[in-house]
């Protein structure tokens, strides 16, 4: 077997995204580790997160263990896939727990992502943070959603600026989709357009491009996957 190209972690790498993401790199030769709540088989290594510990707990196994992973190797790509939806506004019964769930999810990842990225991520090595074109404006019937995902876009501003910690040339950058085309959403949007929702391998392979200096946006952006007729189109915001 030859040896890697290249390596990246995914961070979610067992969700519907990140599963995509982990098949499409190792196709092409790449070493790929996955973090996420289950173990990845496609992956070459796995970091299991402990989803009842608190943030600083979960950040000393994820460290730790991708450390471990690595074993003094850099990588070229860090891509954060992990998240969720969950609804709700200020009157919701639900409105908190599910705004602390959203808050886990996608800030707690994302930030750790960054972390990691700043370890051990590559000069001109890419960082990819997954926001929500949604949370460009309000969210009011899924407050914890937008709030999460809008914070995961000041995150990509705050890295993507000078003393952000990310390594020399390095890219950092958000993609915000619209809906993605994942078994859950087409099990609970049975009658949805589904020509406008954003097949997953386009997002890897997006990803991909991007490490490859293929259409690769400038720092800090957040592009919005825009999808019609089955076609999708980046446009920064």
């Amino acid at each position: 077997m030859a040896a890697p190209s290249a390596r990246v972690l995914v961070y979610g790498g067992k969700g519907a995204l990140g599963r995509v993401c982990v098949q499409f790199f190792k196709s092409k030769n790449w070493w790929v580790g996955s973090i996420d709540l289950i173990c990845n088989e496609d992956a070459h290594a796995n970091c299991i997160v402990e989803p009842n510990e608190s943030w600083v707990e979960q950040e000393k196994q994820v460290n730790q263990k991708v450390e471990e992973m690595l074993a003094g190797e850099k990588v070229d790509a860090v891509l954060c896939v992990a998240g969720g939806w969950a609804g709700g506004n200020a009157v919701s019964k639900d409105f908190i727990k599910n705004a602390d769930l959203m808050w886990k999810q996608s800030v707690w990842t994302s930030a750790l992502a960054a972390q990691l990225a700043g370890k051990h991520l590559k000069d001109g090595g890419v960082l990819a943070l997954t926001g929500a074109q949604a949370a460009l404006k309000g969210t009011s019937g899924m407050i914890g959603y937008g709030l999460a995902k809008a914070a995961v876009h000041q995150l990509v501003q705050s890295l993507a600026a000078t003393d952000g910690g990310l390594p020399d040339k390095a890219l950092v950058a958000a993609i915000l989709p619209v809906t993605l085309d994942t078994p859950m959403n087409r099990k609970w949007m049975k009658d949805a357009d589904f020509s406008t929702w954003t097949p997953l391998e386009f997002v890897a392979e997006l990803f991909y491009n991007w490490t490859q200096a293929v259409d690769r946006p400038d720092n800090g952006s957040l592009i919005q996957l825009i999808t019609k007729d089955c076609n999708t189109e980046c446009v920064k915001a």
